[in-house]
C-alpha cells in the first residue's frame, strides 16, 4: 500500500543513548494504515509500534497512554484519570469513564476554613488535593473488552522509556526548570524530576522507580497498582501530609462504562463523552444553538461567526454551572439541556446588534484566570476502529506530589469539584450543588474526546487539552471542518478563541483577526489575548480509506503511522 507523508515541522536530536532521536511530525497523509496523534513523538511512536505488531486502535491507545505517563509527566499519567470514546468496526459505540473519585474520607466542606471561606490552595496543591486515580483501571478495562495483543506487550514500550531514559525537548526542559521549586516543596524525598543544575534540551530523563512500578503492573495486572506494595506506596505518601486516600479507596476503584452522548449535526453523528464530563453536553448545546443561525454561510473567524459561537458558548457554560455533575449522584438532565425545545428558548434573546450580558443567563461571580493542562490521543487502525482519549492530572504535574517508591505524579483533581458552590476552580469554572464533594463521587470534567461518524463510519477523531477551553476548542474544530470546510491543518492551527460565560471576556490567541475584534468591541464584547488555547489532535478520514492526521503546532505534539 502506498502512503504519502508530509512533514511540516521536525527536528532530530542525536546522542549516544536510546530514545534520543526525537522526530516531531505534524501531518501525515495515509491510506488504509493506522495512525496515532499524541502530545509527544515517542508516545505516538509507541502506539504506532503496537499497530505494526497487529494490535488494534485500543491496544495502541493503551500503549500510548502508558508511554505518555513516562515522556509527558506534566499530564500523561498513571496517577490521574480520563475518558475514552471509541467505535469498533462492528458499529459498537462506547464511552469509558475512568475519572478519579473522591476518597471515602472526603467531605463537602473539607476545603473550607473556620470562617467558611474556600482554601483553594489545599484543593490544588499537595496530598489533600488528590482524587483516587483511575487511569490504570481504565486501561485494563479497555484491554479486557477490546484489546487484541497481550497487555505485557502494551506496557513494555513505556518500561523501556522509563528505564533507559529519553532526551527531553526544549519545552520539557524549560517546564521542569520552572516547576522545580514546587517539586522540592512537596517532595522531601529525591525524585527523577529535579537536579542540581538546570535541565537543558537533550538531557536524559531516567525514571527507575516508575519503571519498577510499570513492571509490577505488567506482572500482576491491575492489582499491581491498586493492591500490594504499589498501593501501600501511595497510601504511605498520603500519610506524609494531609492526604486521605486509603487502601480501601484503591481496592474499590472501578471504571464505569457509560452510554455515549450521540446527536446529529448536519447529517453527521457526533458521539462524545456524557456526564461526568461536561464536554459532550456542552458540545451538543453549542453546535445546536450555532446551527440556528446557519453558521455555514459565514466565514471562519468572521465577526458574525464569532458572535454566534460566543453566544452559544455563553449559554452552554451557564448551564454547566447549574446542572452538571456525576450522574450517579444527581439527576442527569442532559437530554433536556440538549433538546431543541430548551435550546431554542435559550437562544431567543440572541441578537446580532449587541452582546448578551452574562447576567441574563446566570449570577455574576468574579473569577480568576484559568490554566490549561491535560493531554489527548486520537487513533485509527486499519481494521476500522477509532479511539479518542483524553486524560489528565488536572493542573500541571497535578498536585506536584511524586509517590516515593512509585515514581509517578499524583493528580489534584479534587479541585474540579465545587470546593464551595459559587467559588470558581483553578480553571475559572463555577460550580454549584450538582458538583459538590461527596465520597466516591466523580468530579465534573471538561474533557471532550469526540468521534464524528459519517454513514456509520469514523470521519473525524478529535480532542484537546485545555481545561475549560476543551469543549470550545473541539466545537471550533468540528465547525471548521464541517461548516467552513477548512483543510485539516487549518482546522487545527487556525487561531482559536474561548468564552465560558464567566468571566465576561472572549479570549483570543494573539494572531486572531483584528478586524473581527474591532467590530465586536463596538457591540460591547470584551477581548483579552492569550498565548495558546488548547493543543488539538485530529484525524480526518474519507469514505475511500484516505486519512489525514494532524498534530497541533502549538507544542511538541506529533503523528506516527504504522
Amino acid at each position: 500500500m502506498k502512503f504519502k507523508i508530509l512533514i511540516f515541522l521536525s527536528f532530530i536530536q542525536i546522542f549516544q543513548a536510546q530514545f534520543t532521536n526525537i522526530n516531531i511530525v505534524k501531518e501525515i497523509h495515509s491510506k488504509d494504515k493506522g495512525m496515532v496523534v499524541s502530545a509527544h513523538p515517542l508516545a505516538s511512536e509507541a502506539g504506532a509500534k503496537i499497530l505494526k505488531m497487529g494490535g488494534n486502535a485500543f491496544d495502541a491507545a493503551i500503549a500510548t497512554q502508558f508511554a505518555l505517563a513516562v515522556v509527558y509527566p506534566q499530564a500523561g499519567n498513571i496517577g490521574g484519570g480520563g475518558f475514552l470514546v471509541g467505535t469498533t468496526n462492528k458499529g459498537e459505540k462506547f464511552a469509558l469513564d475512568y475519572r478519579e473519585t473522591a476518597p471515602i474520607k472526603a467531605s463537602r466542606d473539607m476545603y473550607l476554613d473556620e470562617k467558611g471561606n474556600a482554601n483553594t490552595d489545599l484543593s490544588q496543591n499537595g496530598r489533600l488535593a488528590v482524587g483516587v486515580p483511575g487511569s490504570i483501571s481504565g486501561m485494563f478495562y479497555t484491554h479486557k473488552k477490546f484489546g487484541k495483543l497481550p497487555m505485557a506487550a502494551l506496557i513494555q514500550p513505556a518500561i523501556d522509556l522509563a528505564e533507559k531514559g529519553f532526551a527531553v525537548t526544549l519545552r520539557e526542559a524549560n517546564l521542569l526548570n520552572s516547576t522545580k521549586e514546587d517539586f522540592l516543596k512537596h517532595n522531601p524525598h529525591k525524585t527523577a524530576f529535579t537536579k542540581d543544575i538546570p535541565w537543558k534540551q537533550g538531557d536524559l530523563l531516567i525514571q527507575k522507580e516508575l519503571a519498577n512500578t510499570l513492571k509490577t503492573i505488567q506482572k500482576n495486572g491491575e492489582k499491581g497498582f491498586y493492591e500490594g506494595k504499589n498501593a501501600q506506596f501511595l497510601v504511605d505518601e498520603m500519610k506524609k501530609g494531609n492526604g486521605i486516600i486509603s487502601l480501601e479507596d484503591l481496592k474499590n476503584y472501578k471504571t464505569r462504562e457509560r452510554k455515549v452522548l450521540s446527536f446529529d449535526y448536519k447529517g453527521n453523528e457526533i458521539i462524545s463523552m456524557p456526564l461526568p464530563s461536561s464536554g459532550g453536553p456542552l458540545l451538543a448545546q453549542m453546535l445546536k444553538m450555532a446551527s440556528y443561525e446557519n453558521l455555514e454561510k459565514y466565514e471562519q473567524n468572521s465577526p458574525e461567526a464569532l458572535q454566534i459561537m460566543v453566544e452559544a458558548e455563553r449559554r452552554a457554560y451557564a448551564d454547566r454551572a447549574e446542572y452538571m455533575g456525576d450522574p450517579d449522584f444527581i439527576e442527569d438532565k442532559t437530554q433536556m439541556l440538549i433538546s431543541d425545545n430548551y435550546l431554542k428558548n435559550r437562544w431567543k434573546n440572541f441578537s446580532f446588534e449587541k452582546a448578551t450580558p452574562s447576567a441574563e443567563v446566570g449570577n455574576i461571580i468574579s473569577q480568576p484566570k484559568e490554566s490549561e493542562q491535560t493531554t489527548h490521543i486520537s487513533i485509527i487502525d486499519k481494521f476500522g476502529n477509532a479511539a479518542s482519549i483524553t486524560t489528565t492530572l488536572n493542573g500541571l504535574y497535578g498536585s506536584k506530589v511524586v509517590v516515593k517508591g512509585g515514581g509517578y505524579f499524583l493528580n489534584n483533581e479534587m479541585d474540579d469539584f465545587s470546593v464551595k458552590p459559587g467559588v470558581p476552580n483553578m480553571f475559572g469554572a463555577v460550580g454549584g450543588e450538582a458538583n459538590s464533594i461527596v465520597p466516591n463521587k466523580r468530579m465534573l470534567s471538561s474533557m471532550t474526546p469526540t468521534i464524528v461518524l459519517k454513514n456509520g463510519k469514523p470521519y473525524i477523531v478529535v480532542g484537546t487539552p485545555g481545561g475549560t477551553t476543551i469543549p470550545t476548542s473541539v466545537f471550533q474544530s468540528i465547525v471548521n471542518a464541517i461548516d467552513f470546510k477548512l483543510s485539516p491543518n487549518f482546522v487545527i492551527n487556525a487561531p482559536k478563541f474561548h468564552h465560558q460565560w464567566l468571566p465576561e471576556v472572549i479570549y483570543t490567541e494573539k494572531n486572531f483577526p483584528q478586524h473581527t475584534i474591532k467590530v465586536l468591541e463596538q457591540k460591547n464584547y470584551k477581548f483579552e489575548n492569550r498565548n495558546v488555547i488548547g493543543r488539538t489532535e485530529m484525524i480526518i478520514l474519507d469514505e475511500n480509506g484516505n486519512a489525514i492526521a494532524v498534530a497541533d503546532g502549538r507544542g511538541d505534539d506529533s503523528v506516527a503511522v504504522e
